[in-house]
C-alpha cells in the first residue's frame, strides 16, 4: 500500500539527513551558535509600544483560515473562500506526489494527497516542511541556511512582532512562503514591515511524537450508516465528501483504492468523533466498519489487468494455435472456444500479432 511517509519528526532528523558537508554550514551559522549553546537569540521583538498586535483569539483564527484555504486548494481551489496566490515554491511543494497534472485537465488528488488528507495537522506540517527543505536547492537555497533559519522561527514567541528588515533575502522569501501557510501573520507599516508568528511556527520546535493531543472532533457515525459533521468548516466538510457523498458506498470504494485501504478511514473517523461519539465503545459503530471492511473484500475480489481480446478467427486451428501460443507465454487469461474469441495480457499483443500475421 502506498504511504505518505513523515520521515522528518523533528529537526534533529533534518539534521542527520543532512550531508557531512552541509554540517558544516549548518553549525558555523550564527543561530546554532548562540541560541543552541548560549541560549540567547539573535532577534528580538519589537517593542510593544510600537506596533499594533492582535489578540490570541485573532492569531489563531488566522493561522486556522490559512491552514484550511491551503489545504482546500488540495481537494478544489474553487473551494477556497479566500483564494491565496500560492508562491511558485508552495505550489512545487504540492506538485511532489500531492497533486498530479495532466493535458487539458485540471490538477487531481493523488493516493498521497488522500492519504495526507486524513493526517492530522502536526503531521501535515511535517510533510510539507519536509518536502519545502528537499527542493531548496532547486531554488538556489542551501538545505541548512533554510532548517536554521526555521529553527529559529520555532524559539520566536508566538503573537510578538518581529522585524521584516533584520531578515536576510532568502528568508524574507521564505517568511512570504510560510504566511500562505499560516505560521506567520505579516503586517506591513508606515515606515517598517514585520511579521507575528502564529502557533503553527512555535510547534516547528517539537516533535512530531509529543504533538499527539487530541483535538476537538466533530464526526458523529451511527448504526444507519448515517454520518453527521458538527462543523462550520469548509474544509472538514470537503474532505468528508470524498467518502460520503450520495453514492455513498461509490465513493468509499473509489476512496479505499486511493488510501490502499479501509484501515485509513476508520481511523480518521475515530481520531476525529465529535466529543459524545468518542465516549462511545467503539467509537464508529461495528456494523459499520465491519460493512467497510466487506466492500474492500468486494474490491480486491476482482484484479484489473490490461488485456487484448481477439476474435473473427477464420478457422479453428487457427484458433487453437493462438491460444496454445498465448499459454506457452503465460499471457492467456481466458478463451472461448465456442465463439473463437481469446484474451491474453497486453505485453503479449505485439507478440500475439506478428504469430498471428505469419500464420495467415
Amino acid at each position: 500500500m502506498p504511504q505518505v511517509r513523515i520521515i522528518a519528526k523533528n529537526f534533529m532528523d533534518m539534521v542527520a539527513s543532512l550531508p557531512a558537508v552541509k554540517l558544516d554550514t549548518l553549525y558555523a551559522n550564527p543561530f546554532i551558535c548562540e541560541a543552541i549553546l548560549s541560549g540567547s537569540l539573535p532577534r528580538k521583538p519589537m517593542p510593544l509600544n510600537t506596533v499594533p498586535l492582535p489578540s490570541v483569539e485573532e492569531l489563531e483564527k488566522y493561522a486556522l483560515e490559512q491552514w484550511e484555504c491551503f489545504l482546500l486548494h488540495l481537494i478544489s481551489s474553487s473551494q477556497a473562500e479566500k483564494l491565496t496566490n500560492f508562491s511558485p515554491s508552495m505550489i512545487k511543494v504540492f506538485q511532489r506526489g500531492l497533486l498530479s497534472q495532466r493535458e487539458k485537465e485540471g490538477s487531481r488528488l493523488t493516493e498521497y494527497g488522500f492519504q495526507f488528507l486524513l493526517m492530522d495537522t502536526n503531521a501535515q506540517l511535517w510533510y510539507i516542511i519536509r518536502e519545502y527543505i528537499a527542493n531548496a536547492e532547486e531554488r538556489g537555497v542551501e538545505a541548512a541556511d533554510l532548517i536554521s533559519f526555521l529553527l529559529e522561527l520555532s524559539f520566536h514567541e508566538m503573537g510578538q512582532a518581529y522585524n521584516i528588515n533584520t531578515l536576510t533575502e532568502v528568508q524574507s522569501s521564505t517568511i512570504k512562503d510560510l504566511a500562505d501557510l499560516g505560521l506567520v501573520r505579516l503586517h506591513k507599516g508606515m515606515k517598517e514591515s514585520w511579521f507575528i508568528p502564529t502557533k503553527l511556527a512555535t510547534t516547528l520546535s517539537v516533535s512530531l511524537s509529543d504533538t499527539s493531543t487530541r483535538k476537538q472532533g466533530y464526526v458523529v457515525v451511527e448504526t444507519n450508516f448515517r454520518m453527521y459533521a458538527y462543523s462550520s468548516s469548509k474544509l472538514h466538510c470537503e474532505i468528508l465528501r470524498l467518502f460520503a457523498s450520495d453514492l455513498v458506498v461509490l465513493a468509499l470504494l473509489e476512496c479505499m483504492k486511493a488510501l490502499g485501504g479501509w484501515l485509513e478511514i476508520i481511523t480518521f473517523l475515530q481520531q476525529n468523533a465529535h466529543p459524545r461519539a468518542a465516549e462511545r465503545v467503539p467509537t464508529v459503530p461495528e456494523n459499520v466498519t465491519d460493512q467497510i471492511r466487506l466492500w474492500e473484500s468486494d474490491l480486491n475480489r476482482v484484479e484489473m489487468l490490461p488485456a487484448q481480446l481477439y476474435d473473427e478467427f477464420p478457422s479453428q486451428e487457427l484458433f487453437d494455435a493462438a491460444c496454445d501460443f498465448a499459454r506457452q507465454y503465460g499471457g492467456l487469461l481466458w478463451e472461448d472456444t465456442k465463439r473463437k474469441r481469446l484474451i491474453v495480457k497486453t505485453e503479449l499483443h505485439t507478440e500475439m500479432r506478428d504469430y498471428l500475421r505469419r500464420q495467415r
